[in-house]
């Protein structure tokens, strides 16, 4: 049995030292062979250097480092690409995903019939109370408007078997978003609940508005939901709009009443342009990631690695 260790990084010079040290005992203890793949997305500090240091005391440390910063997703994905495991396993430096969960989870996917063993908060402690409500509130919708299936409290962290992660390297969309195509691919997966940790050293990369651009990243990535929003509130409006003008036109006729109120006028047109321009931003979010699409550029470039079979460009 051979388990693969995935590790994104971005600027995490102060992490990696205190999370090497702590998985290594980890790996150790479980007696088995094991590849570590940190994957350099950019970092403009010294994290390159310590994963260069890493590799020449540990001929079990693969570094993968990116020409530029291509996003915690394709770092992933370069990772999935390029691990050759059995198990295959993808986790955060920042020790918000605990080391010591590994036995347990590869004890599962040995002893049970699981295709995965998959990791989620079950308390959101030290996280602002604004974040957390919004986080909820996207798990409720994105499980309603899409095929995903997409547990509240998910973490990336997870253990999954060769199958899976081929599965998911088939889906080479270059919009990506993990943890919907986790779901969508389905496969049996064990959920391994555990309280929040707080990251050990350095500053979160996630702020509240790249957390609210992700989120609505992947609703537009795993559901049609707001197109057919746009197409029901241009239906609405089109209904309104012709009773609104048999109202005027009747009154005009019957009553003699000229079309009253300027500012009421007014209002009705700023609202209809604003539903008009709402629509079209939707529309235009699903053209521009159709159109990343068909650009067919690759997910990551890979600058330098010490792996003599790492895909460079995919």
């Amino acid at each position: 049995m051979k388990v693969a260790l995935i590790v994104p990084c971005y600027n995490e010079q102060e992490a990696l030292p205190i999370f090497y040290e702590e998985v290594m005992k980890v790996v150790i203890a479980m007696n088995c062979q094991y590849e570590l793949i940190f994957v350099n997305d950019g970092s403009k500090d010294n994290t390159l250097l310590i994963l260069k240091d890493f590799a020449a005391k540990n001929e079990n440390v693969t570094y993968i480092s990116f020409s530029r910063n291509f996003g915690k997703e394709a770092a992933m994905y370069a990772g999935f690409s390029n691990a050759d495991a059995d198990y295959v396993a993808v986790m955060d430096a920042d020790m918000q995903d605990p080391p010591t969960l590994l036995p347990q989870m590869v004890k599962i996917l040995e002893t049970e019939d699981y295709d995965s063993v998959a990791t989620r908060r079950v308390s959101r402690d030290g996280e602002p109370p604004i974040r957390s409500w919004f986080a909820r509130k996207f798990y409720q919708l994105i499980n309603k408007i899409s095929d995903a299936d997409i547990v509240d409290g998910a973490r990336d962290f997870r253990l999954m078997k060769r199958e899976m992660v081929d599965a998911i390297v088939a889906m080479g969309e270059y919009n990506r978003f993990s943890k919907g195509i986790f779901g969508w691919i389905g496969f049996k997966t064990y959920w391994l609940p555990f309280k929040n940790v707080e990251r050990v050293a350095g500053e979160t990369k996630w702020n509240f508005w790249k957390l609210f651009k992700y989120a609505i990243d992947g609703i537009i990535n795993f559901s049609e939901a707001p197109l057919s929003i746009a197409s029901w509130a241009g239906i609405g409006m089109t209904f309104i709009a012709f009773i609104m003008m048999v109202i005027v036109i009747v009154r005009r006729l019957c009553f003699g009443d000229p079309v009253a109120g300027w500012a009421s006028t007014m209002c009705v047109i700023i609202f209809i342009g604003a539903i008009q321009l709402f629509s079209m931003g939707i529309m235009g979010q699903y053209i521009a990631k159709t159109y990343n699409e068909t650009k067919h550029r690759p997910h990551y470039i890979v600058a330098e690695s010490n792996g003599e079979k790492v895909k460079r460009i995919k």
